[in-house]
């Protein structure tokens, strides 16, 4: 397949692309910094593109079968998190204007605002107030998703009750090779089409 990757040079988008391009795929990665991506393949070609803009991605998008989003932004303590949701804007928008309809990305656990009630102590009164600029964007992001009607769209690690288990993994971590293998698994699924998929580890 003829696949867009977005957030390429990241810890997962790096993993995605090197499993694509040994599955067969044609991998276009889209990215800020062209020279911050190491690998090299005939079936490789690396763009620059404003991810906030669509006019700056849709040619990249032409011809493609699906895009594939491992964008991340950094959580802030002084101001909004706005990337998820103005990123995925423009990504929309020039899914639509190319004529693409497949959509997989990837947010984070906890994104929905009292979905750490149960969680562990650390978690529920440290981590998840640290990082909750982050949560609330994807958040965000995850239901303008939602709101769309030709867009299919699947976005990994959305917490629902239905998930998909890998054998391996450190505590209820998951290895960012496993999430960008089970990522490239959903190209030839219509299992979570319109629907979030939290990845557990058995």
């Amino acid at each position: 397949m003829r696949i867009a990757v977005l957030g390429a040079t990241g810890q997962t988008g790096q993993y995605l692309v090197s499993q694509a391009l040994q599955g067969g795929h044609t991998v276009t990665a889209i990215v800020r910094n062209p020279g911050k991506l190491v690998e090299k393949h005939d079936n490789l070609k690396v763009v620059e593109a404003d991810i906030f803009s669509a006019d700056s991605l849709k040619t990249h998008f032409q011809d493609q079968d699906a895009v594939l989003s491992c964008l991340g932004f950094p959580t802030s303590f002084f101001s909004a998190v706005t990337g998820y949701t103005q990123s995925m804007s423009a990504v929309v928008g020039a899914m639509r204007d190319a004529k693409v309809s497949r959509l997989i990305a990837m947010t984070s656990w906890y994104t929905e605002p009292n979905s750490g009630a149960q969680s562990p102590f650390l978690i529920r009164n440290l981590l998840l107030p640290m990082i909750r600029s982050v949560l609330g964007n994807m958040y965000e992001m995850e239901a303008a998703l939602q709101a769309t009607e030709d867009i299919d769209w699947t976005v990994k690690d959305f917490l629902t009750h239905e998930g998909y288990f890998v054998p391996d993994g450190v505590g209820n971590s998951v290895p960012r090779g496993d999430v960008a293998r089970f990522m490239l698994s959903l190209l030839h699924s219509s299992a979570w089409l319109k629907k979030g998929v939290a990845i557990h580890t058995k």
